[in-house]
């Protein structure tokens, strides 16, 4: 794994800001405040996978042959959380409740927010001991 720096830190938190820019901007430009439940998607988008990971016990062999339902279930959670960070824009601009101009922004600052909590998660994952 990559070693996380102060360079690290200011990189991820210059691009969480933009992204929250976007959205908040994609909110404040047209006067429609929908799009702001992208941030609440891609910030509990990884909370199933997280927990999912805690329950699951990678030390237990006795169920390691068949897979692990919670990592899966954690995973589509996830998953579903994050396909709908970007499909919730779209459908708000398909039914004509926000422009289309806000939902490319949203969508984008939704993606730059769920690509640093994924980065964060990468640069400062605690390293397993055996």
């Amino acid at each position: 794994m990559p070693a996380a720096g102060l360079k690290t830190i200011i990189a991820l938190s210059f691009v969480l800001a933009i992204g929250f820019l976007l959205v908040i901007l994609s909110c404040a430009l047209y006067k429609v405040y929908y799009p702001l439940l992208v941030v609440a998607t891609y910030v509990l988008a990884p909370l199933p996978n997280w927990i999912a990971g805690r329950i699951s016990n990678p030390d237990d062999f006795v169920e390691s042959t068949g897979g692990n339902g919670v990592l899966d279930l954690g995973r589509f959670c996830t998953g579903f959380l994050f396909v709908m960070g970007i499909a919730l824009p779209a459908v708000l601009a398909h039914s004509n409740l926000i422009n289309v101009a806000a939902m490319i922004m949203s969508i984008v600052g939704g993606l730059l927010i769920y690509g640093t909590i994924v980065s964060f998660g990468m640069f400062f994952q605690e390293e397993q001991e055996f």
